[in-house]
């Protein structure tokens, strides 16, 4: 297939355009804020420092979504069977982007929104969404695992729609940035990079490219490589962790809701999972924004960092194609860009000549 230079766009609500590939009926109106068809943009200055310049490796752009992160790919699906099976209401525990999402779609629909969150533990660009957003938000002294094993008590007792990746609609709504990525490249990749938090999103992506390839509309499904973060990695070390700890905190799960289907996405693929550290989280996070001009959420440089770790040892075969996950934007927690920058901030006078003094232009042109 040749490859569209261009992404496409629809007039249609994200799931009425993909509407044949979902479990949608006659009776689902879509609720949307224009979600989806992000781009999928070239990365060559990023190959060329981990050693990949004869790749073409591309970062889909999962933060250019409304709420700012790709589980608006499957709220939008959520929130709109939520409506059409009648319910009022919906609830869920989140590391702040399902949070932020759920609270937006269910303004947008009308509904109530609870939402709960681990103390402490949520950026506070997501926190101030779900709370402007209009949902009722509930934190716990506890961590994300116990925040949904709460939610699933709620959900069995009481009318109300839990929209955690636990709900199938969420994972059927994700799916859509596989369609995406085969319409742009005209083809599957070789290597799909992502993140792995609930592992909900690559085992979205697995089922995207599965049921394509068995359309025919694509010759091969990718190597589906995970990357958690090295103190959160349940996957990777086969057990669960009771208090998982990182600075990525989309990822900061211990027993990920989605982790049979996510293995089964690597095993059958023939990808790897595989953790990483905080370091080089760092790494990654900051080489995005300085060869490429993109600024994303730690969590979201994962998917990089794991790439970089591949192409180390040598596991990225000559002229691949790859597409890295970058799961949400960087707006999401300024404070991790502050807190690790080593920029001085400090005023000074405002004169010419320490102007030019601070610019260092006398030294560097």
């Amino acid at each position: 297939m040749a490859k569209i230079e261009h992404q496409l766009r629809s007039p249609k609500p994200l799931i009425e355009h993909y509407r044949q590939y979902l479990p949608l009926t006659e009776k689902t109106v879509a609720v949307s804020l224009g979600e989806g068809f992000t781009p999928l943009v070239a990365a060559p200055r990023l190959a060329q420092h981990i050693g990949l310049e004869q790749c073409d490796l591309r970062l889909k752009l999962e933060g250019l979504n409304p709420t700012g992160s790709f589980k608006d790919r499957g709220m939008t699906l959520a929130i709109s069977k939520a409506i059409e099976a009648g319910s009022r209401a919906v609830v869920c525990a989140s590391t702040g982007n399902t949070s932020a999402s759920a609270a937006a779609y269910s303004a947008k629909a009308g509904i109530k929104c609870y939402v709960i969150l681990p103390a402490g533990k949520v950026a506070l660009g997501k926190l101030a969404q779900a709370i402007l957003y209009g949902s009722k938000v509930i934190q716990i002294d506890g961590n994300f695992d116990q925040a949904l094993d709460l939610v699933r008590d709620v959900g069995e007792n009481f009318p109300v729609t839990i929209v955690n990746s636990i709900n199938p609609f969420r994972l059927e709504g994700q799916k859509t940035a596989t369609f995406e990525v085969i319409d742009w490249l005209g083809q599957s990749p070789d290597f799909l990079c992502i993140p792995v938090g609930n592992a909900g999103n690559i085992s979205a992506y697995f089922r995207g490219f599965k049921q394509w390839h068995e359309s025919g509309k694509t010759s091969k499904i990718p190597r589906m490589c995970g990357f958690q973060a090295e103190g959160a990695a349940p996957i990777v070390r086969d057990c669960i962790v009771e208090n998982p700890e990182t600075l990525a905190t989309a990822i900061r799960i211990g027993n990920p809701a989605s982790w049979k289907e996510a293995r089964h996405a690597i095993d059958q693929s023939g990808g790897q999972i595989d953790m990483v550290s905080d370091a080089e989280i760092l790494e990654a996070y900051n080489l995005l924004a300085r060869l490429e001009g993109v600024f994303c959420e730690p969590a979201s440089a994962a998917s990089v960092a794991g790439l970089a770790k591949m192409a180390a040892r040598g596991a990225v075969q000559k002229g691949a194609t790859i597409v890295c996950v970058l799961t949400g934007n960087g707006l999401k927690d300024p404070d991790c860009a502050l807190k690790h920058s080593r920029v001085d901030l400090k005023p000074v006078e405002p004169r010419l000549e320490k102007l030019i003094d601070c610019m260092g232009l006398k030294e560097s042109l």
